[in-house]
């Protein structure tokens, strides 16, 4: 998935400074890379929010772990 699949997926527009991850599904039993990439994104526990901006650093590790984040602009 590119980067513009992941904005048209998550229907972000790149000119918004924020979006909301939310972590879903647990880090447990994933590859080490993945679990770093929750990390890097802020999230240490299951149902933990964080707001960040949604540069393109950001939206990459979001692609990396599309399957264990649920993302939502913020307004």
């Amino acid at each position: 998935m590119m980067i513009a699949e992941v904005l048209k997926y998550f229907e972000i527009r790149i000119d918004m400074s924020k979006i909301k991850i939310t972590q879903v599904k647990s880090g447990i039993d994933r590859m080490e890379r993945q679990k770093r990439t929750l990390v890097a994104l802020g999230l240490r526990k299951m149902h933990q929010v964080v707001e960040v901006e949604a540069t393109p650093q950001i939206l990459g590790m979001v692609q990396a772990v599309h399957h264990l984040v649920k993302v939502e602009a913020v307004n």
